[in-house]
């Protein structure tokens, strides 16, 4: 297969033709085919994305935990699947990354399956996988995560800490007073898609477009419409012929601090197929994207619901750094983590099967009452905060988790300064999804403390 540096030039500029979101796309098939919409049937199947857009998941967890934190769901929409939903059984998982694979060639890092039926059909040539580091093992894993991880260093954190500012005190300036807004659109898309596109040196007038694929990128809950298999792909090859542009017109140039330009002169990265560097674009736009974009919304969110913190933090900036950490943990915005068996193995007493798959609830190991005391409070003072697994653990643990927390802590320095109390006026839409947890509306207005 050809390599990124092989392949033909992209257009000059790709011709972008008007499409719906992933969920506009998908809310329309199922309105058009209600006879395809997923059923589940059992109360631990908690694949079911009803539970999230509702946010009624919280009790189903805590039964779990409370009587079998491990068991085995089958039949679902998703096929059979091990919930794993205590701290303790997941930070297990992920600390033996031989055993419990994140491999694209098992199935990856989600609860969905690929298309194995369609794609084997296919010409190998043609087949759509999107290997990306987090879905690989050692030792390719190593080499491609060392590739970006010298753009998260604490010492490019403090080199970008004032533009962050900078762009984060502009924004929160030109915010409306006295008027209802979405926070999700004017704040948290605004501010990640800006920091997306300076880590990627991408055009700036074209940033929203990362929005758009990543949201087209992340729907977990795409695989459950196969019709849409045709328009994601459509969606992602355009993504891809956009980067191809932007790293053709670097391949020439001296190496810079940026993304493309870090992959391009890596030797662990620089000869990826076309599929791998679809792969990796899609983890970097997700990861940086829809995680930090709904902590921002979450923390608002959360904020309002507890006033008694939301006092604490307007009293005592000095607990910002923490209350970041409890942010993070209280909303996890990435719901779960899929890891499968590539041997037999017992996990505290389950019998694991080769091949078995294994979801990690992130959520609720963040909500384990056996680590966290009144887990499903907003504590900004709790000691412990930063047990969270919303950046995961082990090898695999978020490559710009530093990054993530520092735009948090800016955010809300910079609220701070402001004495910017922000109040939920409106609506509260969250995502209808398994996978990226969060808000896709957050109607607030803003007042003065």
């Amino acid at each position: 297969m050809a390599t990124i540096a092989q392949a033909a030039d992209a257009p000059e500029k790709p011709q972008w033709r008007t499409s719906p979101t992933a969920s506009e796309a998908l809310d329309a098939f199922f309105r058009e085919h209600p006879e395809a919409r997923p059923v589940h049937t059992q109360r631990w199947d908690v694949s079911r994305s009803d539970i999230y857009v509702e946010d009624t998941w919280g009790p189903i967890f805590a039964e779990m935990r409370a009587q079998e934190p491990i068991n085995k769901v089958t039949g679902t929409p998703y096929g059979d699947y091990w919930n794993i939903t205590s701290h303790k059984a997941i930070q297990h998982v992920e600390s033996l990354p031989d055993l419990y694979s994140s491999s694209w060639e098992y199935g990856g890092i989600t609860i969905s399956d690929p298309d194995w039926e369609k794609m084997l059909a296919e010409p190998e040539e043609e087949r759509f996988q999107l290997p990306m580091f987090i879905a690989m093992d050692r030792p390719k894993h190593t080499g491609q995560r060392r590739t970006v991880a010298p753009a998260f260093t604490p010492a490019e954190m403090v080199r970008m800490e004032q533009d962050i500012r900078m762009r984060t005190a502009e924004l929160l300036d030109s915010l409306p007073r006295g008027e209802v807004f979405d926070w999700v659109d004017k704040v948290s898309i605004e501010l990640t898609t800006g920091m997306l596109a300076i880590l990627f040196d991408f055009p700036w007038e074209d940033r929203r477009l990362l929005t758009f694929w990543s949201d087209w990128a992340g729907d977990v809950e795409l695989s459950l419409a196969r019709p849409l298999d045709d328009e994601r792909r459509s969606v992602l090859h355009e993504m891809a012929a956009y980067f191809q542009q932007l790293w053709n017109q670097r391949a020439n140039e001296d190496p810079k601090p940026d993304l493309i330009s870090m992959m391009i002169h890596s030797p662990a990265m620089n000869q990826m197929s076309p599929m791998e560097f679809m792969g990796n674009l899609v983890l970097l736009i997700v990861g940086g994207n829809d995680t930090t974009r709904n902590t921002m919304s979450g923390i608002i969110h959360a904020l309002d619901k507890f006033p008694d913190q939301r006092k604490l933090f307007e009293q005592r900036p000095e607990l910002i750094p923490n209350a970041v950490q409890e942010c993070i943990r209280y909303q996890t915005p990435l719901a779960h983590m899929r890891r499968t068996a590539t041997e037999d193995s017992d996990l505290f007493g389950h019998a694991i099967k080769k091949g078995d798959k294994l979801i990690l609830w992130y959520l609720s190991a963040n909500r384990d009452e056996q680590v966290f005391d009144d887990a499903d409070k907003l504590d900004i003072t709790r000691e412990n905060a930063r047990r969270h697994l919303a950046f995961g653990y082990g090898i695999h643990r978020c490559v710009g988790a530093r990054l993530a927390e520092l735009q948090l802590r800016i955010l809300l320095e910079e609220m701070h300064k402001r004495r910017m109390r922000v109040h939920v006026a409106g609506d509260v839409e969250r995502v209808r999804a398994n996978f990226v947890h969060g808000f896709r509306k957050l109607e607030v207005e803003i007042t003065s403390f």
